[in-house]
């Protein structure tokens, strides 16, 4: 896997998925709806923390910079 994603993008994908565990952890959102909101913030901590999104390379961006 090469890195497909700058660190802004890791920055925001961190923060989403933060502030997605702190709506669920203090019941803003619940039930089935919360579950899948927690999952896809799930997927966003995982991505940013990999530096890569197989949805980008399925787009073709990539948001690192290149040396």
């Amino acid at each position: 896997m090469k890195a497909n994603m700058g660190t802004a993008d890791k920055f925001i994908r961190v923060l989403i998925g933060v502030l997605i565990a702190v709506l669920y952890y203090l019941n803003v959102i619940s039930g089935t709806t919360a579950i899948i909101i927690l999952a896809i913030g799930i997927v966003l901590l995982i991505t940013s923390l990999a530096s890569f999104c197989p949805l980008y390379t399925l787009l073709g961006i990539n948001t690192c910079k290149r040396k």
